[in-house]
């Protein structure tokens, strides 16, 4: 599972998702990515299943590039708590994503087999996403 090592504060607060991704949002390793098209928070769980689904569906070709890391905790307060009494203990790390920002790439494959493995990869996410490829011009 993704997490960092350390963080300077141990819980954060909730933020805004306003704008679009200003980094991440072309290319840089691979011929085919995963875009996304709204803003939201995959989890490091999601973000781990996404990535064997699309290495599973590769069997053992091409490689992949994981282009978002869960650097947020997420708090949690324990059920049936009555409210006050403090902010909860952390218990899930997610990754912040805006539209416009490259999840995964990757390269070594046919585009239909790149397309398919994606699509795979996109229905373990909880956002809307789009399949994207360098363009020949480059």
């Amino acid at each position: 599972m993704l997490m960092p090592k350390r963080v300077k504060y141990r819980k954060a607060q909730r933020g805004r998702m306003r704008g679009k991704a200003q980094r991440g949002s072309t290319l840089a390793f691979g011929e085919y990515g995963l875009k996304a098209l709204e803003p939201g928070w995959v989890t490091n769980r999601q973000i781990e299943a996404a990535r064997v689904a699309l290495t599973r569906s590769l069997k053992r070709g091409g490689k992949v590039w994981i282009r978002v890391f869960p650097d947020k905790p997420v708090t949690k307060k324990p059920a049936e708590t009555r409210m006050g009494k403090g902010k909860g203990n952390p218990e899930e790390w997610v990754a912040v994503v805006k539209p416009g920002r490259i999840l995964y790439e990757m390269e070594g494959v046919t585009p239909e087999v790149a397309r398919q493995a994606l699509k795979l990869a996109a229905s373990k996410l909880p956002l809307a996403t789009r399949f994207v490829e360098r363009s020949a011009i480059l």
